[in-house]
């Protein structure tokens, strides 16, 4: 499926929820690896905000692309953000959404012009 760049230079990126790893499958507990290096897949929820709008999504990032110095409530930049779009069919009710994903997160700031 198409991954759609996002644009981030313009937004102000704040982190909501800590890093932790991303469950595949929630009755066994797997937790989701990279289809291609194996690399343990982690999820981060931000709040994303532009243009005068703002939303929270998860985002996941390869257990190498966290950083130190992540805090809470904090500006952060999300190199190589993605969006995929997805479907699917649960249970007999078809789901649909967006898929988010960076190569890392690491603590950022405000852009120049933004006031809080």
């Amino acid at each position: 499926m198409r991954t759609i760049r996002v644009e981030t230079s313009t937004a102000t990126i704040l982190l909501t929820e800590a890093p932790a790893p991303k469950v595949r499958d929630r009755q066994t507990g797997e937790v989701a690896k990279d289809a291609t290096s194996g690399e343990t897949l982690m999820k981060v929820g931000v709040v994303y905000i532009d243009e005068g709008e703002s939303s929270l999504i998860h985002v996941t990032v390869p257990e190498s692309g966290i950083t130190e110095g992540l805090t809470l409530g904090a500006p952060v930049s999300l190199p190589g953000l993605v969006a995929r779009p997805w479907e699917s069919v649960f249970n007999g009710q078809q789901r649909h959404g967006i898929a988010y994903r960076a190569a890392a997160v690491a603590p950022g700031a405000v852009p120049a012009g933004v006031r809080a």
